[in-house]
């Protein structure tokens, strides 16, 4: 199901649109319209076909355009920087730049992927996107980054993993099609959260043992009292502020949140598959993308993922592929099972 996927998860901007000042009040709503807005839009737009991309079949490399919306709502803006061409005066401009290439480049060396839609798809981005919104989106076609307020949230372009999950959530769109709701709505969450994560960390060059393991590490201004967006190592600790409320995400299956909204808790419940990524990873040691990134990846494309799949299936799924590529009774299918175990899920 093709869509918005944004960074901040609506309950963040409810909470604050529900507690804030005057000022972070404002903000919240305003950031909360645009994207309703947006997502109002897309569902018209496909309902009539226009958001369908043309096929590709001939591979070009990296191809970025970042562009400006100069504090509009309009896109995609002004072209202000293409592949190849040096660094400008503005800082968002140069870090979108810069993340969207990371991002290729994890997919193409670490993958083999060519781009987004493994047809080296332009990647395309707009900075400046509105007057302090308060968020960032992938809206199927390109990147879209607000400034955020400067007294919550800092610049949306800050965090090179935030980047990484939106980019996958179209490869995810491209390959698995999960739809955007309940436990495959989660997955597909975790899914962005998984390989965002590991674009960080294979930039710094982290192994397992070394990363954060965090979401969004930057996007907070020192007035919140957390570390980031989410904590795959520690679901439900990122964050416990006066303003923003505790964190809501469960690390296991027997704190698995029941709710109709945010599309039935798909940015709550994905810290389960989050943490099951996490303590794989982990076990197996080394650079996360070497086996378990592997793993979750040969899982979103070997074809038998369902698009309505629940954590167990998919669960499933990945020791199978495991076994496909590292042997069916090896420590990697073990540490599979042992990773699913900790987060409440059998995997038979």
């Amino acid at each position: 199901m093709k869509g918005y996927r944004f960074v901040l998860p609506p309950y963040i901007l409810d909470a604050i649109a529900k507690r804030g000042n005057v000022e972070q009040r404002a903000a919240a709503v305003d950031s909360m319209s645009i994207d309703h807005a947006l997502r109002t839009d897309r569902a018209i737009r496909s309902v009539v076909g226009i958001t369908k991309m043309p096929a590709r079949t001939k591979l070009q490399g990296r191809r970025r355009n970042i562009s400006t919306c100069e504090s509009t709502e309009n896109l995609p803006g002004q072209l202000v920087r293409a592949e190849t061409q040096p660094v400008v005066a503005d800082v968002e401009i140069n870090e979108a730049y810069d993340a969207l290439g990371a991002t290729y480049d994890f997919y193409w060396h670490v993958f083999q992927r060519a781009s987004i839609d493994a047809r080296d798809m332009p990647l395309n981005a707009s900075v400046h996107f509105g007057v302090k919104y308060d968020n960032a989106y992938w809206d199927g076609q390109r990147m879209v980054f607000g400034d955020g307020d400067g007294e919550l949230f800092n610049r949306f372009t800050l965090d090179l993993d935030v980047v990484g999950h939106e980019l996958t959530h179209g490869v995810t769109e491209h390959e698995a099609g999960l739809v955007y709701s309940g436990q495959s709505g989660a997955l597909n969450e975790s899914i962005s959260d998984v390989f965002g994560v590991m674009v960080k960390q294979y930039q710094l060059g982290q192994t397992a043992e070394q990363a954060d393991w965090l979401i969004g590490a930057k996007l907070f201004t020192p007035k919140i009292h957390g570390v980031a967006l989410r904590s795959m190592k520690a679901p439900g600790t990122a964050y416990d502020d006066q303003l923003l409320g505790k964190d809501p995400q469960p690390a296991d299956m027997a704190h698995f949140v029941h709710t109709y909204s945010d599309n039935g808790g798909v940015h709550t419940n994905s810290g389960i598959p989050n943490h099951a990524f996490y303590l794989l990873a982990m076990a197996l040691g080394g650079n996360a993308w070497d086996k378990a990134g592997q793993i979750w990846y040969e899982t979103i494309l070997d074809g038998h993922l369902r698009k309505n799949a629940g954590f167990a299936s998919f669960a499933r799924l990945t020791k199978t592929n495991a076994g496909r590529l590292y042997g069916l009774n090896g420590p990697e299918s073990k540490a599979v099972v042992a990773a699913w175990a900790g987060v409440g899920i059998k995997v038979l």
